[in-house]
């Protein structure tokens, strides 16, 4: 962990800020800027909550910040109380099955699966993906999902794409350094797409156990809970790019809806 000066000279160049830039953000002088960096003046718990929030950096990142400054963390996940983070996790489950018939699933800032509806499980366990296993891994090393990507060159340029931006919003992060290191090689190595911008939605064509579907996605993230697990999570949402995925998904679902109630009786 770097000072408190190193620390935020790294974050201004990650968001591209000059001193002035952060100064002016932040309704404080450029000088004092300047003093922070150099070590010449020391930071407030409001100053560096401040500059954290002008940086927009991660909540984990302010800890971080906080910890140099000789501060206790402002942000964890005991921070909300049980009845508090309830209604959280409630709105995640709810929209997730809420989202049936087509797949959605939660994600951590690891792309660690943390929760998945009915018709996301059925998808990713005929792959052997389960909870806890991480999304990066199996692009990387599960061969049923990687011959199952009819798209395969598209969904991994697309994902370095997706990787080198959170990378930009979270700074340091080893595990997506990593995985963008291992997706360079593979995405340069193949005759894959050439994508200049992120698109407004992720395509993805999987044909594998009999089914064949066209699906594209968009994510959400929770942004304003205080609660760094909470802040960390992110909700992909699939949905059926043609008719026939469209009407696959939801016969798969009626079917699978209609023999859980002979099950229990309902």
């Amino acid at each position: 962990m770097g000072s408190v000066g190193e620390i935020l000279k790294e974050w201004r160049s990650i968001r591209r800020m000059s001193q002035l830039d952060l100064a002016l953000s932040a309704e404080v002088s450029a000088r004092h800027v300047s003093f922070l960096e150099t070590g010449r003046a020391r930071a407030s718990r409001d100053m560096i909550l401040q500059l954290g929030a002008v940086l927009q950096m991660p909540l984990a990142a302010q800890n971080q910040f906080l910890l140099a400054a000789g501060l206790a963390p402002a942000f964890g996940s005991e921070r909300l109380r049980d009845q508090d983070r309830a209604p959280l996790e409630q709105a995640v489950t709810w929209t997730l099955e809420r989202h049936a018939p087509f797949p959605a699933m939660a994600i951590d800032h690891h792309w660690v699966l943390k929760a998945m509806n009915a018709p996301a499980a059925a998808l990713l366990t005929g792959a052997g993906i389960e909870l806890g296993d991480s999304l990066i891994d199996a692009l990387a090393e599960n061969e049923t999902l990687r011959s199952g990507l009819v798209n395969l060159a598209e969904v991994e340029a697309l994902t370095l794409m997706r990787l080198r931006s959170e990378l930009a919003h979270l700074g340091k992060a080893p595990v997506l350094q990593r995985a963008v290191a291992q997706l360079q090689q593979r995405v340069a190595a193949q005759s894959g797409p050439v994508l200049d911008q992120m698109p407004a939605v992720i395509p993805t064509h999987y044909r594998f156990n009999g089914l064949d579907l066209k699906l594209f996605s968009t994510l959400t993230q929770f942004t304003s809970t205080g609660d760094l697990a909470m802040s960390e999570l992110r909700l992909e949402m699939m949905f059926p790019a043609d008719d026939a995925t469209k009407s696959l998904l939801m016969g798969l679902f009626s079917r699978s809806e209609e023999t859980k109630a002979d099950q229990t009786g309902g």
